[in-house]
């Protein structure tokens, strides 16, 4: 992006609360276990990963990066804030879109026990750059990604 451009900033807070019918500690490890890890996140039709590395841990940082459709390559970046296993995660990321920084987000899950599983309440503040993303577009595709996430957990309850 060249100095002339238009720079601005969005911010943007969302709720997702999904119940799920698997115990904490198992909605946990889908988030802590790489391997279960990727067979929910990402990985949608037309998607190529390129890079992917986790490491879990307060401090640890994690990338996925792809290109959707062998013509956008998305890069997630992000880094572990607070880690209480079975309970909660913390974790701020950015986001690029062919190579353009679009957003830096922090997100936290919570991991409550129910008397049929748990339930994942994931709430996001972000700030949304230079207008290459919304909010709500953040939560759309982020709302797709839990349902995966639950889609996941549901087939080994």
């Amino acid at each position: 992006m060249n100095n002339t451009a238009t720079r601005s900033i969005n911010h943007a807070q969302f709720t997702i609360e999904r119940e799920v019918p698997v115990a904490p500690a198992v909605a946990f490890q889908a988030f802590a276990d790489p391997t279960i890890k990727s067979k929910w996140f990402g990985g949608e039709e037309g998607w190529e990963l390129t890079e992917a590395s986790v490491d879990f841990r307060v401090g640890g940082i994690e990338v996925n990066e792809g290109v959707f459709q062998e013509t956008v390559t998305s890069r997630f970046v992000a880094t572990y804030t607070d880690i209480v296993a079975d309970e909660r995660l913390v974790y701020t990321y950015d986001m690029w879109l062919d190579g353009a920084h679009i957003s830096t987000s922090v997100a936290t899950w919570e991991f409550e026990p129910t008397s049929t599983g748990t339930k994942l309440t994931l709430v996001e503040f972000g700030a949304h750059l230079d207008g290459h993303d919304t909010g709500a577009q953040r939560e759309e595709g982020t709302r797709e990604l839990v349902a995966a996430l639950a889609k996941y957990l549901e087939s080994v309850a």
